[in-house]
């Protein structure tokens, strides 16, 4: 072992392309997308170090092509879960007793491949597989994914410098061990970046993985491996399979070597696997660690102060990049009702020039949503809003699945704040604005703290200083625009600190001097 206490670089964040025209990463992009549609994968599972095919496969289609088939992948079963958990586990010792900063390596040189040699390649296969234009997949599968790996490597460098204080004769010191047993990630459709990011923060610091991500999300997740596996990640230390949610469960959550779960997902999901680990803690080894980001009916407020074209660029950036398929997505709008008709004039002049269309067309702002359950369910939202009484459709309210599933910037305005898609997470491209009396601003205020259980992002726009001042402490607990993920928070989930105390001068009497009278 070497002689030193290593430094790493300094993290910082990747800068975002622009792909202007003419760009050397325009050019490179469209090829990459079209070499990748010009072949059909066939994706393994990736089970201690092995490539695994089986005879049942599953189909994967861009959703703004549906007729278009990018490839297949291996499905799982039971067998696969238990073989993930056994190899996770069989490479956990010999992971976790290697040198912090050779396991901080591999994850650096994957963020350098990732945004070098690999860039094109992945930003392709994320528009392709989750239907995200250039831009939303350059800061997310690129920027993003490659900004967790560098600066949660320096996270652990900062975490593992931690060590308390030491008094005369006594050496005091904490080993940061990461957990027993091995994590489960469960990951989301909509962000390539948290897709890599929830099995890998945790491994990062000694822990192994089994990593389950969304079904329409595996095109791009398989692409991870291939990058990790080329920046030198041990065998079994992330084991990525392709097996339905329920089979992966009832092994997984029964296993008494479960150590924790890492999710992003809908609340609902995230409730009940919190419920089931809970029945189920009299199995485990140790307490299992529960990480997870759920749930988002974002908030825009727009104060009388607020200038209208910035409002209105908030709103249609806000409602329809990506589709509204993200927790931050602007869900719900109070607009007061002195700038609203300038605020809505503006609006309405930037959705028709809104292109919609598929991925590979650079010129298309809005592209399809992830598949046909979402469709279904967020056209059901704009039907039931085409019937109501206290609704007006503004923009949009159209919907086509025939090539794939489009559905169009929609703006609903309410009369009533508690009108469900006021309420309700949608996650689709359905903005609902309710106008409120200039006078009535207290009475918003206490109206969007009330709306919604989820309490993740939400933004106010205003001029007036002591306005904002007023309404970040009136709706201090309405958002905490708080990505867990993304954060030293997130690190100290996945470790299991060790205080050790080594006396330097041991006594060799039992009797303490008090015990003495003379």
């Amino acid at each position: 072992m070497p002689d030193a206490i290593f430094t790493i670089p300094p993290p910082y964040n990747e800068p975002i392309y622009n792909y202007g025209p003419g760009s050397p990463e325009k050019i490179a992009l469209k090829k990459a997308l079209a070499e990748a549609k010009a072949q059909q994968k066939d994706i393994p599972m990736y089970i201690g170090g092995e490539h695994v095919f089986t005879a049942e496969k599953g189909t994967m289609h861009p959703p703004h092509e549906t007729a278009h088939t990018l490839g297949q992948y291996s499905k799982g079963s039971a067998e696969h879960v238990n073989a993930a958990i056994q190899a996770a586990l069989k490479a956990k010792p010999t992971w976790e007793a290697m040198a912090w900063e050779e396991r901080a390596a591999i994850f650096l040189r994957a963020a350098d491949l990732l945004t070098g040699p690999y860039r094109a390649r992945m930003s392709a296969a994320t528009m392709l597989c989750q239907s995200k234009n250039a831009y939303q997949a350059e800061i997310d599968c690129i920027c993003e994914l490659a900004d967790f790996w560098r600066y949660n490597v320096h996270f652990m460098q900062e975490i593992y410098k931690q060590q308390p204080v030491s008094s005369k004769t006594v050496w005091n010191r904490t080993d940061w061990r990461p957990l027993e047993g091995f994590v489960f990630a469960l990951t989301p459709f909509n962000f390539t970046a948290i897709a890599g990011n929830l099995p890998s923060a945790p491994a990062m610091l000694g822990n192994v993985a089994v990593w389950k991500p969304a079904e329409s999300q595996i095109y791009s997740a398989a692409l991870i491996m291939e990058i990790l596996e080329e920046a030198g990640l041990p065998a079994g230390v992330i084991n990525l399979i392709y097996v339905d949610g329920p089979t992966v469960g009832n092994i997984v959550f029964e296993h008494p070597e479960f150590a924790g779960l890492h999710f992003t997902g809908s609340t609902g999901v995230f409730q009940h696997l919190w419920k089931t680990i809970g029945a189920n803690i009299a199995k485990y080894k140790s307490y299992p660690r529960i990480v997870g980001e759920t749930g988002g009916k974002d908030f825009v407020l727009a104060h009388a102060t607020a200038d209208p074209k910035a409002v209105a660029v908030a709103l249609g950036r806000g409602a329809f990049e990506y589709q509204g398929q993200k927790c931050s997505a602007a869900s719900r709008a109070y607009v007061a009702k002195s700038i609203w008709s300038q605020v809505q004039e503006y609006l309405l002049e930037d959705l028709r020039h809104m292109k919609m269309g598929t991925t590979e067309d650079f010129t298309n702002f809005i592209n399809a949503v992830i598949d046909e359950r979402a469709f279904d369910k967020i056209s059901k939202y704009i039907d039931s809003a085409k019937q109501s009484d206290k609704v007006q459709v503004l923009a949009g309210g159209h919907y086509d699945k025939s090539k794939g599933y489009f559905i169009e910037p929609t703006v609903l305005l309410t009369s009533d704040p508690n009108y469900t898609t006021m309420c309700e997470e949608i996650f689709g491209p359905v903005l609902t604005i309710f106008v409120y009396d200039d006078a009535d601003f207290d009475k918003t205020l206490d109206i969007l703290d009330r709306t919604s259980p989820y309490a993740l992002t939400g933004a106010f726009l205003a001029k007036d200083r002591q306005v904002i001042q007023y309404v970040n402490d009136r709706l201090r607990h309405s958002a905490g625009n708080y990505y867990i993920n993304d954060s030293m928070l997130n690190m100290y989930r996945w470790l299991s600190p060790r205080t050790m105390k080594e006396n330097m001068v041991p006594p060799t009497d039992f009797r303490y001097p008090f015990l003495m009278e003379e």
